[in-house]
């Protein structure tokens, strides 16, 4: 049995920066609700509690009775989750009259193994408006800052140790988050380091076999890496069984379709390619607003894949390679989060085909699917892809999709992905792309007057996709770029590049 960390997840935005952490320290972590009841089992060796936008004084808060669990497992309450702890055995918690948000400094005023190997001052990330005012008997202060008292806790009055922080150690500016996470990970909870993508892969592949007993399952292939590597995982774990297809829905990239087929074929995977761009670019004609297109996309390709379903006998399940970023953004399966954009990859899809899912990446992130992928032995070119939306050319063309301005946009995107790869920025970047916009300017082509169309370049930096910066490229190089599709690409007589970041702006611009 594998043990694991249980963090409950009571709406923080960090919520999953925690699972992240854990992760990387080779601890397994599953996240459920705080506010639902949950069944405690003996592979449970800890339990974190997240911070929230709500306060522990708000009439509708998340309050769960956490004397149970103290008395099974350690607990480290985070910002919210340390109130929640304070509040509940009689501490006062309060508005700050000195909010804290952003860096702060701690001091830790007793020893204690949360601390071991920790610097006496330290570096932390605040993010709270309330905070603890007195704490009652049983509770031993570990540090404090300028401006609040208890920037860290211990209580003494459950079976096992109960720790909180009101600050985040889980965001990189906390400088020894890491460490104390760690510490509170092996020195308290006693946790083994075995959670690798080599166990990974065992586990997944035991749980896989255990749902899918009998009957065949069905599978979208797009070339990415999110749907290789489980398809993959699926395959290893019942072969033949698993069918897979390929939809080339007219909105891919240059010659992706052909491409990528021809890679699968190599793979030993059974795979089906289906063209219809036909079909799709019948479904959007004149179609504007954003999440219309992705809907239509999302139901023409169920449409699709049934009747690609029905070819094949005995089928139970549809495989899918959902990765936790799709979960977050699309469906609010973990308490107050809020629904960002659909993905045609979640939802929608069991009900109609009257199937179950297998979604073995689920809760994990991209670059963590990247090293499972790299442990199977897939091909480094699959790999190193950068994300591609699943609805394709059809969100980075704002407007109507035509195949006219399909084709423009594959020819300005092959020229700005050749240029990357030639630069050497490709793998420097975690996704990048050309979004053609409805908006046309007046140039100058030799002595002619032209009326086209404008591309704007997208490229970004990041870890997992959850936060990202626009990638500083250099100027000579987006010169080269906007040059040549300017040159090449007839429709196109103007460049940009988009210099937002992740938040307030989406990677996607629909």
């Amino acid at each position: 049995m594998t043990k694991k960390i249980l963090i409950l997840d009571f709406g923080s935005q960090y919520t999953q920066l925690i699972a992240r952490r854990v992760r990387e320290l080779h601890v397994f972590c599953e996240i459920i609700p705080g506010h639902k009841p949950f069944e405690f089992t003996d592979d449970i060796q800890g339990i974190i509690l997240s911070g929230s936008p709500m306060s522990v004084n708000d009439k509708d808060s998340t309050r769960p009775d956490l004397s149970p669990w103290a008395n099974k497992v350690p607990i480290l309450g985070i910002c919210y989750g340390a109130q929640l702890i304070a509040q509940q055995n009689g501490g006062v918690v309060a508005q700050s009259e000195n909010r804290e948000y952003g860096r702060a400094t701690i001091e830790v005023v007793k020893n204690d193994p949360l601390f071991e190997k920790t610097a006496s001052t330290s570096q932390v990330w605040m993010s709270h408006g309330d905070s603890i005012q007195n704490l009652p008997e049983n509770f031993i202060v570990l540090s404090k800052t300028a401006h609040i008292p208890v920037a860290a806790f211990k209580f003494t009055g459950y079976k096992n140790e109960v720790y909180g922080l009101q600050f985040h150690p889980e965001v990189t500016h906390s400088v020894e988050g890491s460490l104390i996470l760690s510490n509170f990970l092996f020195n308290t909870c006693r946790c083994t380091p075995n959670f690798t993508p080599r166990s990974f892969i065992t586990d997944a592949v035991k749980k896989i076999n255990e749902q899918v007993k009998e009957g065949n399952v069905i599978m979208a292939l797009s070339g990415g890496v999110d749907s290789t590597v489980a398809a993959y995982l699926i395959h290893k774990a019942i072969g033949k069984r698993l069918f897979c297809v390929f939809v080339d829905h007219g909105l891919l990239r240059k010659n992706e379709f052909e491409e990528v087929l021809e890679s699968y074929h190599k793979t030993g995977l059974n795979v089906v390619g289906v063209k219809a761009d036909k079909e799709f670019y019948s479904a959007l004609k004149n179609v504007v607003e954003p999440e219309a297109k992705r809907k239509i996309i999302g139901k023409l390709f169920i449409d699709i894949f049934q009747k690609e379903a029905k070819k094949i006998p005995d089928v139970k399940y549809l495989g899918q390679g959902t990765i936790y970023p799709d979960v977050i953004e699309s469906l609010p399966v973990h308490g107050q989060s809020e629904t960002v954009k659909s993905h045609h990859n979640v939802g929608g899809l069991p009900e109609k085909m009257e199937v179950d899912l297998v979604e073995p990446l689920r809760f994990l992130f991209k670059d963590e699917v990247r090293l499972i992928g790299k442990e199977l032995g897939i091909d480094p070119n699959i790999l190193s892809r950068h994300p591609f939306p699943g609805p394709g050319l059809g969100i980075r063309i704002i407007g109507s999709v035509e195949p006219e301005k399909v084709k423009m946009l594959q020819e300005a995107d092959a020229i700005f992905i050749h240029h990357l790869r030639e630069s050497g920025e490709y793998d420097k970047v975690w996704q990048s792309g050309t979004v053609l916009l409805p908006v046309q300017s007046v140039g100058i082509m030799g002595d002619e007057r032209t009326y086209e169309f404008t591309v704007a370049l997208r490229a970004v930096t990041s870890i997992d996709g959850m936060t990202a910066d626009w990638a500083h490229l250099p100027y000579d190089l987006i010169g080269k770029i906007s040059n040549d599709i300017i040159n090449k690409v007839k429709g196109i007589n103007r460049v940009v590049y988009d210099v937002s970041s992740k938040p307030p702006a989406t990677i996607e611009w629909e």
